[in-house]
């Protein structure tokens, strides 16, 4: 399927979905972008995207999207807002059903952004696009189940699901303000963070394109790395230091003292077209520092 001068469709045109955007309109494509708020989509529109206002939480306000010409690709790249207060549960599962209902039947092609939290597992163990899901929070959980929800659908057929890692890049840090102001961090510091910069996940969701369907890879770097590692380094790039505090508990002691787990994104390499820009947090980290 060629990409190019091609109408693609973003629902939720945040942190992610607004690069893939923006990339889409570079390589000459005709660009819709879903959004809940008038004033975003005024400004959309600005960038020269096609906006429509709609929520996905609402089936009545997504009817325009069954009007829509040809969509050759659809980025499904909702996250949670807390303080729309809908349940997370509400957003990703009924909002990719009221999406999967209000899209054109001749869609060719959908991605999902879902989340390596589909994942529970929490002893170092490496887990790949085969191992279990037995999600332990309720993101992933709800993530899990729109995963269902696709696949049983007819787009389901027709769709790419990328369970990303932690999303890093310009503006988002993990703990940066707290190391910053040199607060305590309370998490376990030996347990792994896995990770992807912004940037490289646009660049896999347009390799992701030309993927086979149906289809899943877990997105990563590929290089999990201990938390203190991660957080000594930030803070020696910023030029202050860190101190660890006792792990928060969120959901269970398990999990607070447990060491996570780490992703192997073997598959995702051999079998898209991409090359990282930031193959380790270091690189990543060192650019978005000294931009900042």
């Amino acid at each position: 399927m060629q990409n190019v001068n091609m109408k693609k469709l973003v629902v939720g045109c945040g942190y992610l979905g607004q690069r893939v955007a923006a990339a889409w309109r570079i390589q000459g494509d005709c660009v819709y972008v879903l959004t809940r708020s008038a004033e975003r989509a005024d400004s959309l529109r600005q960038l020269g995207f096609k906006a429509i206002v709609g929520d996905v939480t609402d089936p009545n306000s997504l009817t325009e999207l069954s009007r829509l010409p040809g969509i050759a690709t659809t980025l499904y790249a909702v996250g949670h807002d807390r303080e729309s207060g809908n349940s997370i549960r509400k957003v990703y599962v009924n909002g990719l059903r009221n999406v999967l209902e209000a899209l054109p039947a001749n869609t060719e092609r959908l991605i999902y952004i879902s989340s390596t939290g589909v994942y529970g597992q929490s002893d170092n163990e490496t887990v790949d696009e085969t191992s279990e899901c037995m999600p332990t929070r309720e993101g992933g959980r709800a993530c899990w189940e729109a995963e269902q929800t696709l696949a049983h659908h007819t787009f389901g057929s027709k769709s790419v699901i990328l369970r990303l890692a932690g999303i890093y890049g310009l503006g988002r840090i993990p703990s940066l303000t707290k190391l910053q102001s040199g607060q305590t961090l309370n998490v376990n510091a030996d347990a792994y963070l896995n990770l992807i910069h912004v940037d490289d996940a646009c660049r896999i969701v347009l390799s992701a394109e030309q993927a086979t369907t149906p289809n899943l890879f877990v997105v990563s770097d590929g290089v999990p790395v201990r938390r203190r590692e991660f957080y000594e380094h930030a803070a020696k790039l910023i030029g202050t230091s860190v101190t660890f505090g006792h792990a928060e508990d969120n959901d269970s002691g398990r999990r607070a003292q447990s060491g996570g787990k780490r992703i192997c994104a073997d598959k995702l390499r051999r079998e898209l077209d991409f090359v990282l820009q930031y193959p380790n947090y270091r690189e990543g980290l060192a650019e978005i520092l000294a931009e900042s």
